[in-house]
């Protein structure tokens, strides 16, 4: 699919674009030649044919403005030499004949039709897939509606035996027990420990910083419940406080431990028969640094008191994804990348072999044989070989590296690869070692790492495209037996499978990551503001806005309001007490997060969270630019040509008396930047009731703010918006914004471009006109 940003009409230097130079043409000739007289007489050879390029001009003209829209945007700005002096009648044949020839989505789709591309895994495809292959030999953990930590009080420095006095559930660690015991008549003041079990999601993919606070022992377990992450049980200094770092997978549950013990302190020996002795104060405090966030106590809403299997997690550095087309593809192989998945699948290969007879089930002397769980590992077999307690575990080894091959292939293997594998056992009589060569073989096999190759899909396949847009990984055992019995074959089959799977984290995890995308908060940006000018919003106030984001649109995402609509039109946002007195909200009673509803007639939606204006501004005054491109782009899918130029906003020193909107007038007024900003100015100054850190406000810089803006549809019509609430009603009712947001999603869970699938794939970015948009 062709990029609209890189492929907007525009010249390859500093002169006038195409349509300038037709709107020049058509004024130097006497006659009224059509607009493929022009075009083939004088732009032909610049440009090509049918617009795909020519020896001037490199890149094809394609985009997606309506014909009413070409036609002001050539009445407006062109000839570059006289804007405004064509006639009309001219403008809206050139801008038909552009259009309707090569310019427009239905002329590309008519012209070019786009094709499914040979994908290959993803870097977070392959990750995912990784874990799972892996997972798919351990007990499934399903992420229940507890949220906590099991916690675990002992009256003495050990666990276990008499020595617990108190089960409960903790929503979270942070506590302070000062010089008293956490369990009154149960515990000793000086001496105690605490033991919480149970499980950490995690909400986004990359590293993460764990830290404990406390002036005693503690010890954390994440994932590996047999090495520690951190490890100050030997308390030696002065340090209250412990840090280590892990990368984990988003959407995922981890298991988690910690230990706290509070030992015999400051007792003095002499006075213990007159005198209570002294007991030093304890606290322990849990917290994180989740990627591009800010260090903070990890809420309950992350916790469960049920515990869950070790994960498997690749760590070897990838080569990031092309994301040119606004979504992650795996569609280039480079030496970088191949080179990455031969470390992944030798470190893939090492765990394995060290983990083999857990996932494979296989006895030991030291170990008693699992009872069967359902497992693909725990399948019973006839393991005895000639009676030798080796042949079992062979079989057992040979039965597994059968099962990881089938899994990762997401299909049942044909005898050709069964040959393979058991090739493998033959040339390394050590089990370890031949298990090491099948994963090898199949990390590396094109089964693997391709998962769209093109064609029409088999059953196998058709389960995986759903695995893949859903969780962004392989299919479960249901999608395969689901495959196996040919019942896949109907909507209403797939349909009820995608149900299912959409209850599942990472399903959850995956969509939300979609919403943070298509509203361009999905990376870490720079949000620091002058603070001069807005005291108080410091990093705290920042982390809790994107906190506060995140659980607005959750909450659209899994509610009865799980609807398009409900994401513009909405009342309700979260906040803790320290937000709602920085943003003038109603103050909750808890100091956790909670949904306050805010004045319907100042916002509207997620558009104007705080923490969106706020990204969309610069450090001292709004921007009606950035928030206008993101309006055009982002929510009604209008293709806007970068700049010609980079060019500085006009500072507003230079300029005391003038609004933000007086401003951005004043700056674009040029022809040549009314192109663009004949649609982003009118859009971006509907937001202009919002300052830098997106607090309502009725004036600027001493004068009312005007909100006051308009837009030209695709299909002519100027429509008039005052403010944030008009705005949020015009688009939850636009044609263009429903479509726009379908096809995003249909990019980003696909990773295809719709017109691949054929013509009548873009019907689905119709059907939300008259149907409600639901996620779950």
């Amino acid at each position: 699919m062709v990029n609209p940003k890189l492929h907007r009409p525009r010249s390859s230097h500093s002169g006038p674009s195409i349509l300038i130079w037709l709107v020049a043409v058509a004024g130097s000739v006497g006659a009224e030649p059509s607009g493929a007289e022009l075009y083939k007489k004088q732009c032909a050879e610049c440009h090509g044919a049918k617009g795909e390029g020519g020896r001037k001009f490199k890149k094809p003209l394609e985009g997606d403005l309506s014909v009413a829209q070409l036609t002001d945007v050539i009445a407006k700005t062109m000839p570059e030499s006289d804007p405004g002096s064509l006639n009309a009648k001219d403008a809206q044949t050139i801008a038909a004949y552009v259009h309707d020839t090569f310019y427009s989505a239905v002329a590309r789709e008519r012209n070019r039709p786009a094709r499914i591309e040979l994908s290959r895994l993803t870097v977070k495809q392959y990750r995912q897939t990784l874990a799972d292959v892996v997972g798919s030999f351990r007990p499934t953990m399903i992420w229940s509606e507890q949220r906590g930590l099991r916690g675990e009080y002992f009256s003495g420095r050990r666990f276990g035996g008499n020595a617990r006095v108190l089960e409960r559930t903790d929503p979270q660690v942070a506590f302070d027990f000062g010089t008293e015991s956490p369990a009154p008549g149960k515990t000793e003041p000086h001496e105690f420990s605490i033991r919480w079990n149970g499980s950490i999601l995690a909400p986004d993919t990359g590293v993460y910083d764990f830290v404990v606070r406390t002036e005693h022992a503690t010890r954390l377990w994440i994932n590996d419940l047999q090495r520690p992450l951190i490890d100050a049980w030997v308390k030696s200094g002065n340090d209250t406080e412990y840090r280590a770092t892990i990368h984990l997978i988003g959407g995922r549950v981890y298991p988690l431990r910690l230990e706290f013990s509070k030992a015999k302190q400051g007792v003095d020996d002499s006075k213990k028969q007159k005198e209570k002795p002294k007991s030093p104060k304890a606290s322990i405090a849990l917290l994180w640094k989740r990627p591009q966030q800010a260090l903070e106590v990890i809420a309950s809403r992350q916790l469960s008191p049920a515990g869950a299997p070790e994960s498997y997690i690749c760590s070897t550095p990838f080569p990031p994804d092309d994301r040119s087309y606004g979504w992650e593809r795996g569609t280039t192989v480079s030496k970088e990348w191949d080179e990455a998945t031969t470390e992944a699948a030798l470190e893939t290969a090492g765990y394995v072999a060290a983990h083999l007879d857990d996932l494979a089930g296989i006895r030991t002397p030291d170990r008693r044989p699992r009872a069967d769980s359902g497992n693909p590992a725990d399948i019973k077999l006839d393991a005895k070989v000639d009676g030798k307690p080796e042949s079992e575990r062979v079989a057992k080894a040979r039965q597994f590296a059968q099962r990881f091959a089938a899994v990762a292939f997401r299909r049942p293997l044909d005898k050709e690869i069964i040959s393979l594998v058991d090739r493998q056992f033959e040339i390394a009589k050590d089990p370890e070692i031949a298990v090491k060569r099948v994963v090898l073989l199949a990390l590396k096999s094109p089964r693997f790492l391709y998962r769209e190759v093109g064609g029409e899909p088999s059953a196998y396949e058709t389960a995986a495209r759903l695995s893949y847009a859903i969780w962004d990984s392989i299919p479960d055992q249901q999608l395969i037996a689901a495959a196996e019995k040919n019942q896949l074959t109907t909507k209403e089959q797939i349909a009820r499978h995608a149900e299912r799977m959409l209850n599942e984290s990472r399903a959850k995890t995956k969509l939300r990551e979609f919403l943070m995308t298509w509203l361009k908060a999905d990376h870490g940006l720079d949000l620091a503001k002058d603070t001069a000018k807005y005291p108080g919003f410091d990093a705290s106030v920042i982390a809790d806005l994107r906190t506060s984001l995140e659980l607005t649109l959750e909450n659209v995402l899994w509610s009865e309001k799980s609807d398009f609509r409900e994401l513009l039109l909405g009342g309700e946002m979260f906040v803790n007490p320290s937000l709602a007195r920085f943003y003038g909200l109603p103050a909750p009673a808890a100091t956790d997060f909670v949904k306050v509803k805010f004045d319907a007639d100042r916002r509207a939606g997620v558009l104007t969270h705080p923490y969106l204006m706020t990204s969309f501004a610069h450090s001292s005054e709004s921007s009606p630019i950035h928030r206008g491109v993101f309006l055009a782009r982002g929510v009604l899918g209008q293709s806007l040509r970068p700049p010609p130029e980079a060019v500085a906003p006009l500072a507003p020193d230079l300029h005391p008396n003038l609004t933000t909107r007086e401003r951005v007038e004043m700056q674009t007024k040029a022809a040549t930047c009314m192109s663009c900003h004949a649609i982003i100015n009118p859009l971006g100054f509907t937001l202009e009731s919002f300052d830098a850190v997106g607090r309502y406000r009725d004036k600027d810089h001493g004068k009312p703010v005007d909100p006051t803006g308009s837009y030209r549809t695709r299909d002519g019509k100027s429509v008039a918006v005052k403010g944030a609430r008009e705005l949020a009603v015009f688009l939850a009712g636009s044609d263009e914004a429903h479509e726009a947001f379908v096809e995003q999603l249909f990019h980003y869970l696909v990773q295809q471009a719709v017109r691949a699938y054929g013509p009548n794939a873009r019907r689905i970015t119709k059907i939300v006109r008259s149907q409600r948009l639901q996620y779950a």
